[in-house]
C-alpha cells in the first residue's frame, strides 16, 4: 500500500497478518502503528473498520514482526530511495517475493503456504 508521508514523500505502508506474516491488507482486524506523523489521521480514517493501536515513542519492539519485514523489503527498496522511483508492478513484485520466502519461524514454509493453509482450517472448522 502506497501512502504519502507529506505533500513530498511517498510511503509504503506494510501490513502483515501476524500468524502467517502473510502480506494481506485486506483481512485485518487491527493495526497496530508507530508514532511516525504519516500514522496521525489513521485512527480516524480506519477506526469503523478495525482497532487502531499506537506503540510507544521509540518502542520498535512492539512492532517486532513488522519491523523485520521492513529489514527484508530493503532488499528491494533500499532505504533513502524515493518509493517514487519504483513503479506499481515493481512494488507488487517485492510483495509476491515476501510472500513467497520461506520463513525459519514457519519451518521453512512461505507465508503464501501458511495463508493457505490457514484458510482451509478455517473452512473446515466452518
Amino acid at each position: 500500500m502506497i501512502g504519502r508521508k507529506d505533500k513530498e514523500d511517498d510511503v509504503l505502508l506494510t501490513l502483515i497478518e501476524r500468524k502467517t506474516r502473510q502480506l494481506a491488507p485486506k483481512l485485518f482486524k487491527s493495526i497496530t502503528a508507530d508514532n511516525g506523523s504519516e500514522f496521525s489521521d489513521l485512527a480516524e480514517k480506519c477506526q469503523e473498520l478495525m482497532g487502531i493501536y499506537f506503540t510507544h515513542p521509540y518502542s520498535s519492539w512492539e512492532r517486532g514482526t513488522n519491523e523485520n519485514h521492513n529489514r527484508m523489503i530493503r532488499r528491494w527498496l533500499p532505504k533513502g530511495t524515493s518509493i517514487e522511483d519504483y513503479s506499481r508492478s515493481y512494488i507488487q513484485s517485492v510483495e509476491d517475493k515476501m510472500n513467497h520466502l520461506p520463513r525459519r519461524i514457519h519451518g521453512f514454509k512461505t507465508p503464501h503456504e501458511m495463508f493457505e493453509e490457514e484458510l482451509k482450517r478455517l473452512r473446515e472448522s466452518a
